[in-house]
């Protein structure tokens, strides 16, 4: 009777192979996160007191893709309460490079931009003093997984002054994650389970 031995993986399977793998299995858990309405829902209440609590002056935020949590909804609210606050999307200028924002309103006038992702068009350059950034996982430690392009990395590494990194994931997106060299942790990680 021979013994049963699990596949040993293809040689040349190092750490981003292992996180490739990793990203995808994340990824269709997010797309199947149970009572998704309520989850955001959660993701909301704890978000929005978040925002005023830290007294940020320009927001850089995210158009949701691939049934990342909306944050469209807390951002309107969070401008309208103070006319002073100002909102920036991001773009992507160029592979490699680091993201440039641009101011938004909910009136600002869109264009596709890199990956069909629609950015603000014509508007302003900003310079946000908060961003918050979508995990594909996130670990307890506050390290994030994102799509593995290196983006939001290299944006907050290249930002003079710092600002503060508000990572957003569901809670079924919750891993373990070996933290690798250019990975950043996030200030702050806001699930349906709330903030840390």
């Amino acid at each position: 009777m021979s013994a049963h031995h699990p596949p040993s993986p293809p040689p040349d399977s190092g750490p981003e192979d292992d996180r490739r793998a990793q990203r995808a299995r994340l990824l269709a858990l997010r797309a199947a996160v149970p009572d998704r309405g309520d989850a955001e829902a959660r993701i909301a209440a704890s978000l929005l007191p978040l925002l005023e609590r830290l007294a940020i002056r320009c927001l850089g935020f995210y158009w949701p893709i691939q049934q990342e949590f909306d944050a469209r909804a807390v951002v309107m609210q969070w401008l309208s309460e103070d006319t002073s606050r100002r909102a920036a999307l991001p773009a992507v200028s160029r592979p490699g490079a680091p993201l440039d924002f641009h101011l938004w309103t909910p009136d600002t006038p869109m264009t596709k931009g890199h990956y069909g992702i629609p950015v603000p068009d014509g508007t302003d350059a900003a310079q946000p003093d908060a961003l918050l950034i979508p995990c594909v996982g996130f670990s307890p430690d506050k390290f994030r997984l994102g799509y593995g392009g290196g983006f939001y990395d290299r944006t907050l590494a290249a930002m003079s002054a710092s600002p503060v990194a508000i990572g957003i994931g569901f809670e079924a997106c919750r891993i373990a994650l070996q933290a690798q060299e250019h990975d950043l942790p996030m200030d702050w990680i806001v699930s349906e389970a709330g903030v840390f």
